[in-house]
């Protein structure tokens, strides 16, 4: 079975991601925490893919990886601006989405998980947000990480093992 990722490799040649891409990881590279980066995104792609084949969710793949390349596109305007990375990322999502040929329900699809991959009250859903929310924090992985001891994360969002 070939799957068609047409329109995510299209993300990731984009001007404006592969632009907003270098300035989050200029912004964080002095960053003692978790960063977010190319890797961190397609740990959540991947990561959000094995949740919905567990669940047996019927959500495209290119959609999945689509929303977690995305999902914190907007930490630039967060650490210039002090603008919430989600409300960032949902005013920037679109245009990049449009330039790589979603339509407009997929689009605003993706722009309501981007809004919702902080919110707590969808952590159990079984949709795009659901997934996207469950795999962003899975994907962290403090169990190998340096800055542990002097991390503000509560003790129940610290991840000590892996999941997936």
């Amino acid at each position: 079975m070939v799957i068609d990722m047409d329109r995510v490799n299209r993300i990731l040649g984009n001007d404006k991601f592969k632009k907003l891409v270098a300035e989050i990881e200029e912004l964080e590279k002095d960053r003692i925490y978790c960063h977010h980066d190319m890797d961190h995104a397609l740990d959540v792609a991947r990561i959000a893919t094995i949740i919905a084949a567990d669940e047996k969710l019927d959500i495209s793949r290119e959609i999945i990886y689509a929303t977690a390349l995305l999902h914190d596109i907007g930490r630039g305007e967060q650490y210039k601006n002090e603008i919430e990375h989600e409300l960032a990322g949902a005013a920037i999502a679109p245009a990049i989405l449009e330039e790589c040929g979603f339509t407009e329900d997929e689009t605003d699809d993706i722009v309501v998980a981007i809004l919702n991959h902080g919110n707590e009250q969808i952590m159990d859903d079984k949709d795009l947000n659901g997934i996207i929310y469950r795999a962003d924090k899975a994907s962290r992985k403090c169990y190998k990480c340096r800055a542990i001891d002097t991390c503000k994360k509560p003790e129940e969002k610290i991840v000590r093992s892996i999941r997936y």
